[in-house]
């Protein structure tokens, strides 16, 4: 399979692991009232996952063919 065979199954696995770590069951198990540097852990865990998910979404399409 070419480069871009790959590129849109592997943006679509990324998206729904970013879909999962950020609903219910996942996203419950950071509702406490704690802080992680001055912001509430919740907060922190989203914005987390969120930069996760954008900078394996750029990894993916900016990579160089091998």
């Amino acid at each position: 399979m070419n480069r871009s065979g790959t590129t849109g199954p592997r943006l679509v696995a990324i998206f729904l692991m970013g879909g999962a770590l950020l609903n219910y069951p996942i996203l419950s198990l950071f509702a406490r009232p704690s802080e992680i540097a001055g912001l509430p852990l919740l907060y922190a865990y989203v914005f987390g996952v969120w930069s996760l998910v954008i900078g394996l979404m750029a990894l993916v399409i900016e990579r160089r063919r091998e």
